[in-house]
C-alpha cells in the first residue's frame, strides 16, 4: 500500500477491512498460536509510514473497520474496533455507520434503513446525524431521501400511511411512494429543487451589478433624472428670481 500511495497513480484506496489484515507472523505461525497485539502494532507503524505520504499525493485513503466487544465491562459501551487506537488518532473523519430497520416490499427485504454519525471530524464540526435507505442492488436511494427531507420541510405531506405532494398522492407507504417518483423523475426533480432553495443550497448570493450593464445604467440614468430639475421647477424658479429683483 506504501507503495501505491507514493506513485501517485491512484486518487481513492480503500481498505476492506481492517480487522481482516493479517500480520506475517500471524500467516506463518499455527492456529493455536497466541499473537498479542500484533494487529495493532502493524496499524501503528503502517500509518505513521503513509500518513504523510497521503497528504503529498492527494490521495484519500478510506479504511473500513469492525466492531468487536471489550470482555468483562460493566458500565458504558463494551464496543470497540479493531486495529488498535492508531487508526482513531491519525484518521481525519470517523463514522459510526450502523443499520436500524430493514426496509421491506410486502414480505420482501429490500434494503436497510442506516444511520450515520459522525464521531471526529478534523475538518467541519462533528457529531451530526443522518439517515437514509439503502436498497440491495441499487445503492443510496436518492428518492427515499427526497421524501424524508419533503416530509421534515413541510413539501410532502404524511397523513397515516398515505404521502402526498401539493393534493397529488404519491402512493401508500414509502416503498409505493419512492417508486412513484422513480417513475416521475420530472416530480422527483421539482421536490428536490424546492428543498435546495429552502436550505440554501446551490442558490446564488445576490450581488449589485457591476459598472457597465443595463441595470447599473438605468440606475444611474435614474438619479440624473432626479438631480436635473424639471422645466416647470425652472420656470418657477426664474420667476422667483425675477420677483426678488
Amino acid at each position: 500500500m506504501d507503495m501505491l500511495v507514493r506513485s501517485g497513480a491512484l486518487d481513492l484506496i480503500v481498505i476492506d477491512s481492517v480487522a481482516a489484515l493479517v500480520p506475517r507472523a500471524e500467516i506463518e505461525g499455527e492456529m493455536g498460536d497466541s499473537h498479542v497485539g500484533l494487529q495493532a502494532r502493524l496499524m501503528s507503524q503502517a500509518l505513521r509510514k503513509i500518513t504523510s505520504a497521503l497528504n503529498q499525493s492527494k490521495t484519500t485513503a478510506i479504511f473500513i473497520n469492525q466492531l468487536r466487544e471489550k470482555i468483562g465491562v460493566m458500565f458504558g459501551s463494551p464496543e470497540t474496533t479493531t486495529g488498535g487506537r492508531a487508526l482513531k488518532f491519525y484518521a481525519s473523519v470517523r463514522l459510526d455507520i450502523r443499520r436500524i430497520e430493514t426496509l421491506k416490499d410486502g414480505t420482501d427485504a429490500v434494503g436497510n434503513r442506516t444511520r450515520v454519525k459522525v464521531v471526529k471530524n478534523k475538518v467541519a464540526p462533528p457529531f451530526k446525524q443522518a439517515e437514509f435507505d439503502i436498497l440491495y442492488g441499487q445503492g443510496i436511494s436518492r428518492e427515499g431521501g427526497l421524501i424524508d427531507m419533503g416530509v421534515e420541510h413541510g413539501f410532502v405531506r404524511k397523513a397515516g400511511a398515505w404521502y402526498t405532494y401539493e393534493g397529488d398522492q404519491l402512493g401508500q407507504g414509502k416503498e409505493n411512494a419512492r417508486n412513484f417518483l422513480k417513475d416521475n423523475p420530472d416530480l422527483a426533480d421539482e421536490i428536490e429543487k424546492k428543498i435546495k432553495e429552502k436550505l440554501g443550497v446551490g442558490v446564488k448570493p445576490k450581488t449589485d451589478a457591476p459598472e457597465g450593464e443595463p441595470g447599473a445604467d438605468a440606475a444611474a440614468a435614474a438619479t440624473d433624472a432626479k438631480s436635473v430639475p424639471a422645466p416647470a421647477t425652472k420656470a418657477k424658479t426664474a420667476k422667483a428670481a425675477a420677483a426678488k429683483s
